[in-house]
């Protein structure tokens, strides 16, 4: 087991404030409509290239969201996540 001691987390006043910018999730949600839609076949060739070219603009923006977030669960795995030596060893 792990244990997180509180102190090593700011204050939630203290957190950084996300990017101006898509969230993940508004990103993913907008990728997937767009996705669905030219599944759908009903786009001209020009509104096709739109959706792709938006598509991949957004599909970069969420690949990079998720790069960081895999670097930040590196960093709290490697610094401040401690074995945990509960009591349970009776």
């Amino acid at each position: 087991m792990f244990a997180v001691s509180p102190r090593s987390f700011p204050p939630m006043s203290k957190l950084p404030k996300p990017e101006s910018g898509p969230t993940f999730e508004s990103a993913l949600g907008e990728l997937e409509s767009i996705v669905a839609k030219m599944e759908d076949g009903q786009l001209s060739l020009e509104h096709s290239l739109a959706a792709y070219k938006r598509g991949a603009e957004l599909l970069k923006l969420c690949q990079a969201q998720l790069a960081d977030a895999q670097q930040q669960v590196k960093v709290l795995e490697s610094g401040a996540l401690k074995n945990f030596a509960g009591g349970a060893e009776d």
